[in-house]
């Protein structure tokens, strides 16, 4: 237990005394999130995505829907209600159209019935966009009544606001940038500070010791939790005084995803290690692994924007699953019980890439 304390504490002292690392690994990230916040912050998207849940399910919702697609400023996405309705309140949609039962049967009817009226919920937080989508599926259904002869409408909308979250671009990317900082600091160092110390003989004079690996690993991981937390609060603190960011979930669900991305990144980091013959050779290794995942992950970017050819790829990496939790985490409050799958495949590749790394690792 001793030695652990003491491994621990030596690598906290290595990563404090050297001022440079500790600067730019630090300044990089808040400098980032500062640039990009500075620019495309505030900014919210104008693109009108629309949540459709036809329940009447008829050849005259089809043909409404039909109808609705032909604007190409318009994003339809088919779900049930309530998972439209979550959307809409989290910010995902800027519109909600429900399709009730009986809308077929309205529509054929002969001209002088009651028109029949369509549920459209809107994000009253962001008004100007959700007006902007109110005209077009205006639009939509004006083209279905003129259809009838007289020109009588058939179907008019009836709007219903609903108080959604506000949330801005830095809202989507501090997390990404904290998840971002976890899988440098700990794929790409341990990768680099492990091949060091092989090439530098460090690791054999450790293994002449009584020193266990498993001693050795889980000081490594101690002191990486440790300063990964440091870190991240340092720079959840610059986004707060700076851009207003806050934390709505639990910081007992921040902490618990920083401690499982830290550990799943270290994995690899030992398993590129283990492979990389030199230092300047674990460099590149991990960063051609890193560099991907920066912009398939979910980082700068939202995963649903990505091309439908890469999503298998880009829900498998584990930054994007952390990226995620931590910016549900955020922005969201949700709890680590909704948050499970997220937990599951990030367990999945600590256990996975640790058992790999077990069989790479060499001390010589």
């Amino acid at each position: 237990m001793r030695a652990y304390w003491q491994l621990t504490l030596s690598q906290i002292r290595i990563f404090l005394r050297n001022r440079q690392v500790l600067f730019w690994t630090l300044a990089f990230p808040i400098f980032l999130m500062i640039m990009l916040g500075s620019f495309l912050g505030n900014g919210n998207g104008i693109s009108i995505t629309i949540g459709l849940v036809d329940q009447d399910q008829s050849d005259q919702s089809q043909s409404f829907i039909a109808e609705l697609k032909k604007n190409e400023a318009i994003s339809i996405e088919k779900s049930k209600e309530k998972t439209a309705l979550k959307q809409l309140k989290k910010g995902d949609l800027q519109l909600v159209v429900i399709i009730p039962k009986g809308y077929g049967t309205t529509v054929s009817a002969e001209p002088g019935a009651q028109p029949f009226q369509m549920p459209v919920y809107y994000n009253e937080t962001n008004f100007a966009v959700s007006q902007v989508g109110l005209q077009l599926v205006n639009s939509a259904v004006d083209a279905i009544s003129k259809e009838k002869t007289g020109y009588k409408p058939v179907v008019v909308t009836d709007s219903k606001g609903v108080e959604a979250l506000n949330l801005r671009y830095i809202d989507f990317l501090v997390p990404g940038i904290v998840a971002m900082m976890i899988m440098s600091n700990n794929m790409n160092g341990v990768a680099g500070q492990i091949a060091s110390w092989r090439e530098r003989g460090i690791l054999r004079r450790m293994q002449g010791t009584t020193l266990k690996a498993s001693t050795f690993i889980a000081a490594q991981i101690t002191a990486r939790f440790l300063l990964n937390g440091l870190q991240a609060l340092v720079v959840l603190g610059v986004a707060w005084a700076v851009f207003g960011i806050e934390v709505r979930g639990s910081w007992f669900t921040l902490i618990t995803f920083v401690a499982l991305g830290t550990l799943a990144f270290m994995a690899v980091g030992f398993i590129i290690a283990g492979i990389a013959k030199t230092p300047e050779s674990a460099g590149p290794i991990a960063g051609f692994l890193s560099f991907p995942m920066l912009f398939l992950g979910g980082v700068f970017f939202p995963i649903k924007n990505m091309p439908e050819f890469l999503q298998p790829i880009v829900h498998v990496l584990p930054i994007a699953h952390l990226s995620h939790a931590l910016r549900e985490t955020m922005n969201v409050g949700a709890t680590f019980a909704s948050l499970g799958m997220e937990a599951l495949i990030l367990g999945g590749w600590l256990i996975g890439a640790f058992i790999v790394a077990s069989y790479t690792f060499k001390w010589e």
